[in-house]
């Protein structure tokens, strides 16, 4: 039954990418409307499969690289949804429905975990709350790293004055930069409630706040990078084409800190860790 769910959910995923990219060329406000509710049906399905994973299993699907994937994607789905529907950057859909889709063939295609296999160190709300706060941040500045690519674009289209087909289709510069601005102040206090709650689960866990683990380390520089771009946002009035650079570097330096820091780096935070033989 899970399975098929997820099979469902990526069906949906694809659909919605088929409509949005259709509503992207076609400029038709129908299928933008379709497109919205197919993705929202696939958020359900995603939400169904989830929730049935973590009764069976009696903790969070995150002890495995496939779940965690499955339960970011979930994350990033929910709040690109909730985005559009205060900040309707319409175009926005048809990066973020391809994306929800590979992450979630990724899922299908990694190991999945299994109910009782897992250490001790994954169950606890403070460890549930560090999850759901990283996550949370990190699909925000996913949206945000996502905006900065289309202004980057509708910028560039700006200056070489080509008001052809990208133009036409790209939201202007003032809304692209106000959603990139929102994604960045919420996915930023997210993302560092992530890092303290993770904090004083290590020190109760480990008896340590800190251990200079290596996604530590990365996750560290990517919060830096994040802080300079939201004090100089506030404090100096960065706008635009700095702005959306800036939020690009942190999306990469967080994408090795999920990905590499995880499967390829030793250390406490690698899956492997998690999952008992």
């Amino acid at each position: 039954m899970t399975e098929n769910l997820l099979y469902f959910a990526l069906a949906a995923y694809f659909g919605a990418t088929a409509l949005w990219l259709a509503f992207f060329l076609a400029q038709r406000e129908s299928l933008y409307r379709y497109g919205a509710w197919v993705m929202a049906a696939g958020l359900a399905c995603h939400t169904l499969v989830l929730i049935q994973r973590t009764i069976a299993y009696g903790y969070l699907p995150v002890a495995v690289f496939g779940e965690a994937l499955l339960l970011f994607d979930w994350v990033l789905v929910a709040a690109f949804l909730l985005f559009n529907w205060r900040y309707p950057i319409r175009v926005l859909g048809a990066l973020v429905a391809p994306l929800a889709a590979l992450l979630v063939y990724g899922s299908l295609i990694l190991p999945q975990g299994q109910a009782g296999a897992i250490s001790p160190l994954l169950r606890g709300f403070w460890l549930t709350a560090h999850i759901g706060l990283t996550l949370g941040g990190y699909a925000a500045l996913t949206l945000n790293f996502l905006g900065g690519i289309f202004y980057l674009i509708q910028e560039r289209q700006l200056k070489a004055k080509k008001f052809g087909f990208f133009y036409r289709r790209l939201p202007s510069l003032s809304q692209l930069d106000t959603l990139n601005y929102w994604c960045l102040t919420i996915g930023f206090p997210l993302f560092t409630g992530g890092i303290i709650t993770g904090s004083l689960y290590a020190q109760h866990t480990l008896g340590r706040f800190w251990s200079w683990d290596p996604k530590e380390v990365l996750t560290l520089i990517a919060w830096l990078i994040y802080a300079v771009l939201l004090h100089e946002r506030l404090t100096v009035g960065w706008r635009g084409r700095r702005a959306s650079w800036l939020a690009i570097l942190g999306f990469l330096v967080l994408a090795v800190t999920f990905v590499g820091a995880n499967l390829w780096l030793s250390g406490y935070h690698s899956f492997s860790k998690f999952v008992q033989p």
